[in-house]
């Protein structure tokens, strides 16, 4: 048979690494609980929501300041392979890190297939410019910009660890200081040949130009990429491969899997004091104050 991706010679072969609903039976339960604590913590929390930093509505962002000013800042881009899901169900996020000094952003952005996973990209990009001129009322400093993402959130923070911030937007080439890509997704071809096409509309262009592994910048931050123990094989070697490319290129990047976690419980390694991926990311931002 003709391979479609690597080993791959079926849609079902792809889906059942990929498919991460299907593969994770009671996976709702995580959705649940991340709504559920998000209101909590928009109520126990500063913030500020739906500020805009685009022409469309969906271009906006949520953001909990820390106390202190000039604090460092933690962008959090969330996942939904693109097509689902929004800054709502992830504003858990901020609890644990605002406590600590860090002032969280999370971002909103249009979703497929009203747009294309380039206009995605391009909308978080205007974020980060966006961010640049606008920290001080929100405790951040400029130069203390971090960003983490998650799935489909994961690919965003890669392309904005890519971005050639000089000449694309006359910012600071190291605009962002560090990124934490979360059970992320490097190369976008076995999509392509999965139940996510036809909402992704996936073609070789698209592919070459947002897949982060095939636009490796020449100088970027240090990024981390993480995936959950029980995560299937291939986000592993996503995130493997991913690290070694950075590397490569003379760039700092390291490759984690959380103990006992899946693709949805991770995110509570993120934001629980007491975990080493939490120290982990502590420790990156905190080498900017």
């Amino acid at each position: 048979m003709v391979k479609l991706y690597r080993d791959f010679e079926s849609q079902e072969e792809i889906d059942a690494q990929y498919n991460i609903g299907a593969s994770l039976p009671g996976w709702e339960k995580y959705l649940e609980r991340y709504i559920s604590d998000s209101a909590s913590t928009r109520q126990a929390l500063e913030c500020q929501l739906d500020i805009q930093y685009g022409p469309t509505l969906d271009e906006s962002v949520d953001v909990f300041p820390s106390p202190q000013a000039n604090s460092p800042i933690l962008v959090f881009i969330h996942g939904g392979y693109w097509r689902a899901l929004s800054s709502k169900e992830f504003s858990f996020i901020a609890d644990t890190f605002v406590k600590q000094g860090i002032t969280v952003v999370v971002s909103n952005y249009s979703l497929c297939p009203k747009v294309s996973i380039a206009e995605i990209t391009r909308q978080n990009r205007a974020l980060l410019a966006w961010l640049s001129s606008n920290t001080h009322q929100y405790n951040g400093d400029p130069d203390k910009i971090f960003v983490s993402g998650h799935s489909a959130g994961g690919q965003l923070t890669a392309m904005m660890c890519s971005t050639n911030w000089s000449e694309e937007y006359g910012l600071a080439q190291d605009l962002i200081k560090g990124g934490i890509a979360i059970s992320g997704l490097f190369d976008l071809q076995p999509f392509r040949y999965s139940y996510l096409q036809p909402t992704l509309m996936l073609s070789h262009e698209l592919i070459m130009q947002q897949s982060p592994c095939f636009v490796i910048p020449e100088t970027g931050p240090e990024m981390i990429m993480t995936v959950g123990e029980k995560e299937s094989s291939e986000f592993h070697r996503q995130a493997q491969d991913y690290q070694l490319d950075w590397n490569n290129k003379g760039m700092k990047a390291e490759y984690r899997s959380e103990a006992n976690q899946d693709h949805f419980s991770i995110l509570y390694d993120l934001t629980d004091e007491d975990s080493t991926l939490f120290a982990r990311a502590m420790k990156m931002m905190q080498k900017s104050r």
